[in-house]
């Protein structure tokens, strides 16, 4: 891919970075298909309603960077499915927010959509809220950006954000 693909990759910003692994609409509901246990590639074409080059292509690419993995087929078949990795089921909570946010702005009231529910009670899962060191709600405006060095850990006091400068990334 061109430049741009590059300078994602090595970029400073960890939104940057994952944006490159999972940014494109495909891959992300590939992955919104794994969670909810489609595994196999027909399946997942039948779901997607996907080109096999397309699916085929963002399939191979979530299983280079450590996403997805094959898997021999859970009934013993010939054929391999997908499953997340650890690293892949980490993205929950992103794919959780996207829904989150969805629901709250792109449906008109009383349309029909998916909800999320919890396994245990059959409840819609709580709405996503970051918090900060306190456990008080946080938002763009009481957060701020600072870059931190691999080795210490530490936050780079040259960078510090000013107040014109908030952002989440």
């Amino acid at each position: 891919m061109g430049s741009s693909k590059v300078a994602l990759a090595t970029a400073p910003c960890p939104v940057a970075r994952a944006v490159d692994v999972v940014g494109d609409r495909w891959s992300l509901l590939i992955l919104r298909d794994v969670f909810d246990g489609i595994c196999r590639f027909g399946a997942l074409q039948r779901s997607l309603g996907l080109a096999r080059n397309i699916l085929t292509e963002r399939l191979r690419a979530l299983v280079a960077q450590g996403v997805l993995e094959t898997r021999p087929a859970s009934d013993g078949t010939a054929y391999h499915e997908y499953a997340l990795t650890e690293k892949g089921a980490d993205l929950f909570t992103i794919l959780v927010a996207l829904r989150q946010w969805g629901e709250g702005h792109l449906f008109a009231e009383g349309e029909e959509h998916s909800v999320l529910l919890d396994t245990d009670h059959g409840q819609p899962l709580r709405t996503l809220q970051p918090v900060d060191a306190e456990g008080r709600p946080a938002t763009y405006r009481t957060s701020y950006v600072r870059k931190v060095t691999e080795e210490a850990g530490e936050a780079d006091e040259a960078d510090d954000a000013d107040e014109s400068e908030r952002s989440a990334g």
